[in-house]
């Protein structure tokens, strides 16, 4: 999408003169959501960090090997995907109710162009239900009180926090973040989280000017953190093998997965 093709009816908080993560990872993993800022930046960044694509791949699909465990292994059929970003293929909603059409999602995001393609994300199989929620991750009380009238918070939940708290600049806030999700749903709920890293021995010193140019040029503000930083998101839980690893080397299709800089792990509620 340029410029020339933006939406004749959004939010009126839709800025497309700046770019936005949503539309660059969008540009990234080979969307069409996305403007001819967004493209620029998009480029700018991988010229300075040139794995960011196989990092923006990587992720989704972690996204779909973590769904199709907690579907078929784990017996999961709730999700609560915080921070979803922009609507492509192989959705959260569409691996599970492939496996399990009953399942429930709710997606949560306060993205203006989210908003506007939310139709895209509230297709279900008839046996099932998608919702969709319009609010800030940091607003956890509204996401947990949305979320059940969709969701039966009594059973098991996958809250799903790909990519999105590396938006929370504050570590402890980001901590409360997770901390709060977690206590609204009970036992045998499941934290899926990925969340890029600075940390060398995976590649990611490239990260800081790439994020520092993405600060000063794009919206929102990111942050990486450390292996043992994104670690302590996931106290109180226990980690599904192989714990937290490079995300492209979670339960990987393929013996020969590179590692990239973006941290991935399941962790399980006791």
């Amino acid at each position: 999408m340029t410029d020339g093709d933006s939406p004749t009816a959004g939010p009126a908080r839709l800025n497309t003169s700046v770019a936005h993560n949503a539309r660059v990872w969008n540009y990234w993993i080979g969307g069409k959501d996305n403007y001819e800022v967004d493209q620029q930046v998009g480029d700018h960044v991988a010229g300075m960090f040139p794995v960011i694509r196989a990092v923006a791949r990587a992720d989704r699909d972690f996204l779909a090997r973590a769904v199709r465990f907690l579907t078929t292994e784990r017996g999961i059929r709730q999700f609560l995907d915080v921070g979803t970003g922009l609507p492509t293929v192989e959705n959260t909603h569409e691996i599970a109710q492939r496996i399990a059409p009953e399942s429930r999602i709710v997606y949560v995001d306060n993205d203006p162009i989210v908003l506007v393609h939310a139709r895209s994300l509230l297709t279900s199989s008839p046996e099932g239900v998608t919702d969709y929620i319009d609010a800030d991750v940091r607003d956890t009380d509204a996401i947990v009180r949305r979320a059940a009238d969709t969701l039966d918070l009594g059973r098991p939940v996958a809250v799903m926090m790909l990519g999105i708290l590396n938006f929370v600049l504050d570590t402890d806030a980001a901590r409360d973040i997770v901390r709060r999700l977690m206590a609204a749903v009970p036992s045998g709920s499941h934290l899926v989280l990925t969340h890029p890293t600075f940390d060398a021995e995976v590649g990611g010193e490239g990260n800081v000017a790439a994020m520092e140019f993405w600060n000063a040029n794009a919206t929102p503000p990111i942050t990486a953190r450390s292996r043992d930083e994104i670690a302590s998101f996931l106290d109180g839980l226990d980690l599904v093998g192989p714990g937290l690893v490079p995300c492209s080397q979670w339960r990987p299709e393929s013996a020969s997965a590179a590692p990239v800089p973006q941290f991935g792990a399941v962790a399980v509620k006791p």
